[in-house]
């Protein structure tokens, strides 16, 4: 059929705005927006009814009329009016039958959207499309009539004019992969929603002191809502690794909550010294998203000091809580001091030195663990150790080996879980004193 004898049989039927009648041929024709081809199909149909018209035939006056009536189109009434053709419009005002005149609405809800953004800090954005069920059934069935092969949906070219007239009015940016915010709008129901993607701020922390908790340690008893236990505060602990780093990012960036990811933990007993734990902390749904992580660092440390301080504060992408958590096995250095059971020689510890090197460790979970943890038993690899002794009984061991690696275990065997250790190796009972954790080794984290 002919394209504008597919146009005529659609305005026959159905009022249809420029907008959604140009977007029925959206494929036809690059370099021009819906409402200009939808205006354009108009008054090519305006210009084939004139010419009928000029040869007194019937049909120009009847397309005339439709274009006058669902085509909305002005110039058809002043050509009726021109060939002396009276016309006079059926019934009131009528609206398009696919978006109910809602595409010229908006420009308007534009102006609502940017005032909606105004308390957000953000550089790029997506928007995404909401309509009601009875709208997009109209326009499938109205494409399963007409048989519509060259059309784009209603939804694209709602989220394609808000997002050009967003970007115009705010200087912001599209982005379709990991925009700072989606907007989801409604233009039937003019409702706003606004999801602020998560920021991330990684860096390293230290842990200088013994018994703070990596994470927030909630109550056993009551699970955080505060009791007797834990004098109403709902936790073991009254801080944490995470809320001494965690609460000025999320003050800092107006967020709702935040969680913490780090590579691996150390123990609440033990420190984190050398040039710190990486970690990234997720502020979900941030009203800011450009930090003076200088400030921020410094208020850390400040709040924190002489119990923990972090380093290398900077955004950075959610690929990163990923490589963190890979990084959990990479090489990690320790040191603890360990007490015998009774006095041990200067070449029992070389021995020790020596056969620890190199050694795999064969490790089931660990008794102390294994309410959190499945019970498999992992091999761990030691790259090296020193041994120095400290005093006729005790020593100071200090490991490079494989992250994963239970030191505490390693040392007293954990009930002959852990083969070979150090009681095992010198047949002497041994007990871990302290344990300092002294590096994690791992690259771009």
């Amino acid at each position: 059929m002919d394209l504008f004898a597919i146009v005529l049989k659609m305005l026959r039927k159905y009022a249809l705005c420029d907008t959604c009648l140009g977007r029925q041929f959206a494929l036809l024709g690059h370099g021009v927006d819906n409402d200009e081809r939808g205006r354009m199909l108009k008054l090519g149909l305006l210009l084939h009814a004139s010419e009928l018209c000029y040869h007194k035939k019937h049909e120009g006056f009847e397309i005339l009329k439709i274009l006058a009536q669902n085509a909305l189109l002005k110039e058809a009434e002043m050509t009726l009016d021109y060939f002396g053709k009276h016309f006079s419009k059926q019934g009131p005002q009528k609206n398009c039958f696919l978006c109910a005149d809602r595409f010229k609405l908006v420009e308007g809800f534009t102006e609502k959207l940017t005032s909606a953004l105004a308390e957000y800090e953000y550089s790029t954005f997506l928007v995404g499309i909401e309509l009601p069920v009875n709208v997009e059934e109209r326009e499938d069935e109205f494409k399963a009539e007409f048989k519509v092969v060259y059309g784009e949906s209603i939804r694209h070219e709602f989220g394609r004019l808000f997002g050009k007239f967003l970007s115009d009015a705010t200087h912001k940016t599209v982005d379709f992969k990991k925009p700072d915010l989606t907007i989801i709008l409604n233009p039937f129901e003019e409702t706003i929603r606004v999801q602020s993607n998560p920021l991330f701020i990684a860096g390293r922390y230290r842990k200088l002191v013994r018994n703070i908790p990596q994470s927030t340690w909630f109550c056993s008893n009551c699970q955080g809502k505060g009791c007797d236990k834990c004098a109403g505060t709902g936790k073991m602990y009254p801080e944490s690794v995470e809320e001494l780093i965690s609460k000025p990012i999320l003050a800092a960036a107006v967020g709702e909550k935040t969680a913490f990811h780090a590579s691996g933990r150390e123990d609440i007993d033990a420190r984190m010294l050398g040039k710190g734990r990486p970690f990234v902390v997720e502020v979900s749904k941030p009203k800011r998203r450009v930090l003076d992580l200088a400030a921020v660092e410094k208020e850390i440390n400040e709040s924190g000091k002489g119990k923990v301080s972090v380093s290398h504060l900077r955004v950075v992408t959610k690929e990163l809580v990923g490589e963190l958590k890979k990084a959990e096995g990479v090489q990690k250095e320790y040191r603890v001091l360990v007490e015998f059971e009774k006095d041990v020689d200067e070449a029992s510890l070389r021995l020790l030195e020596k056969q620890l090197t190199g050694a795999v460790i064969k490790q089931r979970t660990p008794l102390r663990v294994l309410h959190r943890r499945a019970d498999l038993t992992r091999e761990k690899y030691i790259y090296k150790v020193k041994v120095k002794k400290v005093s006729p009984n005790r020593v100071e061991l200090q490991i490079l080996c494989q992250g994963g690696l239970y030191i505490k275990e390693l040392v007293s065997g954990d009930e002959g879980r852990t083969m070979p250790s150090v009681s095992n190796m010198l047949g002497i009972k041994a007990k871990p004193l302290r344990l300092d954790v002294l590096g994690v080794i791992a690259q771009n984290v």
